[in-house]
């Protein structure tokens, strides 16, 4: 079985980076969780299926 999760390595500016910390520590998630939180809402509101 596929892990339901993958791990990958990507490149940020700075700024974004740091507006991004701020944010998840506001809603008190990890980064990562929140990046994949506000990817889903983007998906889910622009990508057909």
């Amino acid at each position: 079985m596929k892990p339901l999760k993958e791990q990958i390595s990507i490149t940020i500016d700075s700024n974004l980076l740091e507006k991004l910390k701020g944010e998840a520590e506001k809603d008190d998630r990890s980064l990562s969780q929140f990046i994949n939180l506000i990817l889903r809402k983007y998906i889910n509101e622009n990508c057909a299926d």
